[in-house]
């Protein structure tokens, strides 16, 4: 029971990241800051910038609101993440 907890928990993490990078693929060649990405979506710089490192569980609808403000679909940025 144990070891599958920890299967999953590092799942989600490699999801995370995953996530994270595909945000900054796609906002660094917009010529994006974190900052102004962060202020196209409505989100605090910061939480963009944990959202790229992979340390938040973003919700689906901050994810919808960052792929919008990168001019984006959900399903690209999905694919973008090879998820």
């Amino acid at each position: 029971m144990f070891i599958t907890y920890i299967k999953i928990v590092m799942n989600a993490a490699q999801v995370r990241t995953k996530l994270g990078n595909a945000i900054r693929a796609k906002r660094v060649p917009q010529r994006l800051s974190q900052e102004a990405l962060a202020d196209k979506c409505g989100l605090h710089r910061t939480y963009v910038g944990s959202v790229e490192r992979g340390e938040r569980n973003v919700s689906i609808d901050n994810i919808a609101r960052i792929a919008k403000a990168l001019g984006i679909s959900v399903a690209e940025l999905i694919r973008t993440a090879d998820l």
